[in-house]
């Protein structure tokens, strides 16, 4: 299935959440940190008041509570608006 976002809505892929800490404790489900980050899938066109900054490919951060999760093809994806990603992680 493809999905394209409208206006100015981002998908973005989380990254998966830490399972064990630095020292190697294991992490149980019920104590897991929701992930900030992850990788945008999609980008709609933008409007005529927001020009899109993100694309394909990026990695971004956003806000703990951001986006709507949809489960696509079993698999876990936020939708969320351009205004709600924090910042650009460039390598």
């Amino acid at each position: 299935m493809t999905v394209k976002p409208l206006s100015d809505r981002v998908l973005v892929l989380p990254n998966p959440a830490e399972t064990t800490t630095a020292s190697g404790l294991i992490i149980p489900d019920s104590a897991k940190e929701k992930p900030a980050a992850g990788k945008v899938v999609a980008v709609g066109p933008g409007t005529a008041d927001v020009k899109m900054e993100v694309k394909v490919g990026d990695e971004v951060l956003y806000g703990k509570y951001a986006g709507t999760e949809l489960n696509i093809d079993g698999v876990s994806y936020l939708m969320m608006a351009q205004r709600d990603i924090l910042a650009v992680v460039e390598k």
